[in-house]
């Protein structure tokens, strides 16, 4: 691998965002405390919370499970600032200060412009958090900056060239999402590395789909190491690749965080032939009596609707994957946000002409729009 800002740093990230919970819904501290200890205790330092994450509860929580017990040296913390829900600009400013009051912390190690994208991406420029986050590290307030990230690779390319001075950003990158044109994994991950950008990355196991995948996935793993877990295949893949400062795991109990420190505590980058075995669990993901759409977009040139086909397409198939609603109607929101929807097909049947795989796109439209609207 490439020398790059974070390299050193230990490759699995404890992310806060779906901590274990109590019968009441209170977050448990004791066990999120005794995660803390088997972190820590195996070399883990890169926590990552957020202002908005379980209602503030989250940044409470890790108060008392870190930051109240350890020496500040001991770790790293990151949290984000979110403007979609500020009501002005002093009131997205003052999320920084609520945070460090919440966390206890007089400095955060990491900062980030919380989930840029398309549609809030402007209320930062509005509310001026770009210079405000510059001038909170001249301070010494936060040591780093950077933004999580949602959105097309041209979005990224064009705040990357707007913001060169970025410390790092934050993808979504996993192996079913690598050429998920919703997500982007791929496209975004090689905009970040021409600038130069490290990455942290969330959703390496989506979300908790691939740690309990297909079963046609599951075969595929567990003939090539029986005793791996789905997970550390999908955590392992986003490691060992090159500029990732650190995998964030969302884990909500002490047994997943006993498995990931199993392979990350000691991390391997993927072999050649494990590489090829996830190869092989990507083409049964996309085998998985989905829409054999290329994504080549022939069918959208010429659309009298402005129907993006392709990226309706995708959204239905990551349902019929993961069977996750809230995630389809996301990523559906985002197909149809530029353009019509699949009901606002026409049968015109231009795009039927046009596609080189003979999709029946009218009726599959029909079919999407009966799931997602």
């Amino acid at each position: 691998m490439s020398d790059y800002f974070g390299k050193e740093i230990f490759k699995l990230g404890f992310g806060l965002m779906r901590l274990p919970k109590l019968e009441n819904g209170d977050i448990d501290v004791d066990q999120t405390s005794e995660m803390v200890d088997r972190f820590i205790a195996a070399g883990g330092t890169y926590f990552d919370t957020a202002y908005v994450y379980d209602g503030g509860n989250s940044e409470k929580a890790i108060k008392k499970a870190l930051v109240e017990r350890y020496p500040r040296e001991c770790y790293t913390m990151a949290t984000k600032l979110n403007a979609r829900v500020a009501k002005d600009m002093a009131d997205a400013k003052n999320q920084f200060q609520v945070s460090l009051e919440r966390l206890g912390l007089e400095y955060v190690d990491y900062y980030l412009l919380h989930a840029m994208q398309e549609g809030n991406y402007r209320k930062y420029e509005e509310y001026g958090i770009w210079d405000y986050v510059k001038e909170l590290k001249a301070e010494g307030k936060i040591k780093y900056y950077g933004f999580s990230f949602h959105d097309s690779p041209e979005l990224l390319e064009q705040l990357l060239t707007e913001h060169p001075d970025v410390d790092f950003i934050q993808l979504q990158i996993n192996y079913a999402d690598w050429d998920n044109p919703n997500v982007a994994s791929r496209a975004n991950y090689e905009v970040a590395r021409k600038h130069g950008v490290s990455i942290t990355v969330m959703e390496p196991v989506k979300g908790g789909g691939l740690a309990n995948p297909i079963p046609e996935v599951q075969k595929i793993l567990k003939d090539a190491d029986p005793d791996a877990s789905f997970a550390s295949w999908a955590i392992r893949y986003v490691a060992s690749m090159d500029g990732i400062i650190t995998v964030l795991s969302g884990m909500s109990n002490l047994a997943q965080m006993e498995d990931n420190l199993s392979y990350m505590k000691d991390f391997k980058p993927l072999t050649q032939e494990e590489q090829g075995v996830i190869r092989k669990a990507q083409v049964a993901l996309n085998a998985a009596g989905e829409i054999p759409c290329t994504a080549c977009h022939y069918c959208t040139d010429g659309c009298p609707m402005q129907i993006a086909i392709p990226e309706i397409f995708a959204a239905i198939n990551e349902y019929k994957r993961y069977h996750n609603d809230f995630q389809m109607h996301r990523n559906y929101g985002l197909a149809t946000r530029d353009g019509g929807k699949a009901s606002d097909c026409i049968g015109c049947g231009q795009c039927e002409g046009a596609c080189p795989q003979h999709l029946p796109i009218i009726e599959l439209l029909k079919e999407c729009a009966g799931t997602a609207e």
